[in-house]
């Protein structure tokens, strides 16, 4: 096998969830009584289906992992990793609005992990397009991470 990352970063809104959680749904979430995450209207609020699988693989080899997010409804974005059980996960956070190159930069300060040792995961290529100008092996996810896409990243990290 490849070299690994040494961390794994991911995007919020229409990779992790379906959905902006700043326009999309109305926080605050709250979980119902059957368990599932909703929102102030009773809206369910779901992730990508295959999320947790994702998560726990990397967790499982070891591979920490953060998220960055450039959503202005941050206390929306952290209730709902909350609520998801995601933030075991996710060591470091970095979500606010701005430039995704100062999530990275801090991200870079937070961790003392190098940006050529980082692997990222978003929905847009205009953050796809910044951060890997900074040295990070980025993947964009079309329609929802997904455990094909990890490999994707995994393989063009290895050959990076």
């Amino acid at each position: 096998m490849g070299e690994r990352p040494s961390l794994v970063v991911f995007d919020l809104d229409y990779t992790l969830w379906p959905f902006w959680v700043d326009t999309h749904v109305d926080p605050p979430f709250r979980k119902n009584s059957i368990g599932s995450v909703c929102d102030r209207n009773g809206q369910s609020v779901k992730l990508y289906p295959e999320v947790p699988a994702v998560l726990e693989r990397l967790h499982q080899e070891g591979i920490p992992m953060a998220a960055a997010s450039r959503t202005g409804e941050v206390r929306g974005a952290n209730q709902l990793l909350d609520l998801f059980g995601l933030d075991r996960f996710l060591r470091h956070k970095e979500i606010y609005p701005g430039s995704k190159v100062t999530h990275f930069q801090r991200l870079c300060q937070q961790t003392q992990v190098p940006l050529s040792q980082m692997l990222f995961f978003d929905d847009e290529d205009r953050n796809i397009r910044d951060v890997s100008q900074l040295g990070v092996t980025c993947i964009r996810v079309p329609h929802g991470m997904n455990l094909s896409l990890l490999e994707r990243g995994l393989e063009a990290f290895a050959h990076a």
